[in-house]
């Protein structure tokens, strides 16, 4: 359950939705696929390091107990403070969207973002209060999902082969030659608007961390997950992302009306209309999953900061029967609530955000925020060697201390680049942090 934890609170909506997108910013395939191997090294890395820290501390909160220990109380209700406000809150939005985006597909209804919202919020509720339910009840239906998810990808990755395999080609290897004029200037834009998709769609591999306190024998079984899950996520997504090349031509994918229907576009022409609307129920299904860990792990950081007192103390309670942070739950939902609705306002408002999706505004604040604290996080790696070094290890990270290091200058050019391509995004994610500072000094005068 712990490793469908990592693969299902990660496969989303990012290898079926983003595809079209990261096609325009890049028009190459050679390109696209160096990126998506770049970026499961990167989460190789980050997972080899999160392995030993949450083997050290396998305590309820993930990052924000690492942190805690590396840097302090500042840093770690920080992480925690853009978690519980608008980071997991927008990720849960954003996978609600796409959720009741592709069910009105299936339905074959022509829909603005107003008519979207209402449903998503509906979808949001039902999830948070299956999960104040019970961590078990959460975990089956993770594991469910998961068992979905992966048969949606493995589908798109074999299929192509195993038509032509009996005798109905379906692959054209000259498509990996083609080019398109991206819509990214330069090689570095193109390489960061490319991993700015490609890590949403790796979004949440660290997701098993924050319940380390309910993990049986955490110092075998959190490594083992965080690195068989992101060994497995790898192999999904480089495989599924070749077969949509195989197929699809890259000039196609990059029209405007396709680029978020890439994987229906391709099990339509390998099997006809059915397949399509049945790719469009397992997106349903898959966003629902991941909705559904979103809701299982994140509030788990609400709950630690509550227990510490850097949240009010609601926040750390539990509920008296199921014995789940029922508040951190039910808040979580609610949060992410606003962030559709605010998202829903900025499009239709405001002459810059006017011509991206709700599922677009979301995404890329997320990815930016997250970067911020996934480097501080392995950074604590390097720290806590020096500040803990009788704290017992049971895994120990490889190759350090170059692991770290170079897990942290990749991250680092990355956040840069993404200050240059998308400044008021990335401003945005900073400011909504800096808001934990004073919040946070005002929670220390009182305690």
């Amino acid at each position: 359950m712990a490793i469908a934890i990592v693969v299902g609170n990660t496969i989303g909506s990012g290898i079926f939705v983003k595809p079209g997108r990261i096609a325009a910013d890049a028009g190459s395939f050679p390109l696209i696929f160096s990126v998506w191997i770049a970026g499961t090294v990167l989460c190789i890395l980050g997972g080899l390091c999160l392995a030993e820290l949450s083997a050290m501390h396998p305590r309820s909160g993930g990052l924000y107990v690492y942190l805690r220990e590396a840097y302090g109380p500042l840093p770690a209700f920080l992480f925690g403070w853009q978690e519980f406000l608008f980071a997991r809150p927008a990720s849960t939005g954003a996978l609600a969207v796409v959720c009741i985006s592709s069910l009105f597909r299936i339905l074959g209804w022509r829909t603005n973002p107003w008519d979207i919202v209402p449903m998503a919020l509906v979808v949001i509720l039902a999830i948070a209060w299956f999960n104040v339910l019970g961590v078990l009840w959460g975990a089956r239906l993770q594991a469910l999902t998961t068992i979905v998810k992966c048969g949606l990808v493995l589908t798109i990755a074999l299929l192509p082969w195993i038509m032509t395999i009996v005798g109905k080609p379906a692959i054209e290897f000259g498509l990996l030659s083609e080019t398109m004029p991206p819509e990214q200037s330069s090689i570095p834009s193109q390489v960061a608007a490319v991993l700015l998709a490609v890590m949403w769609a790796f979004n949440g591999w660290e997701g098993v961390v924050p319940i380390a306190e309910e993990v049986k024998n955490p110092g075998r079984n959190l490594p083992l997950a965080l690195l068989g899950g992101i060994g497995l996520l790898g192999l999904l997504y480089m495989s599924a992302t070749l077969a949509y090349h195989l197929v699809i031509p890259i000039s196609e994918m990059v029209i405007p009306e396709n680029r978020e229907h890439v994987a229906e576009i391709l099990l339509t022409r390998l099997l006809g209309t059915w397949a399509g609307s049945m790719m469009s129920v397992g997106l349903v299904l898959s966003t629902l999953g991941t909705i559904n860990s979103n809701l299982l792990t994140s509030p788990r950081v609400t709950y630690a900061m509550g227990r510490d007192g850097l949240l009010p103390g609601f926040f750390g309670g539990l509920h008296p029967r199921y014995r789940t942070p029922m508040v951190a739950i039910l808040f979580q939902g609610a949060m992410a609530c606003v962030m559709v609705i605010g998202s829903a306002l900025l499009i239709q408002f405001t002459n810059y955000f006017e011509k991206r999706t709700i599922f677009d505004l979301l995404t890329d604040c997320i990815v930016f925020a997250a970067s911020l604290f996934y480097t501080a996080a392995i950074a604590a790696l390097i720290v806590l060697r020096r500040k803990q070094p009788e704290h017992p290890r049971p895994f120990r990270t490889p190759w350090y201390p170059w692991t770290p290091i170079l897990y942290i200058i990749a991250y680092a050019w990355f956040i840069v680049s993404i200050l240059q391509e998308q400044p008021v995004e990335g401003v945005m994610g900073l400011f909504l942090i800096a808001l934990g500072i004073p919040y946070f000094f005002h929670r220390s005068r009182l305690r």
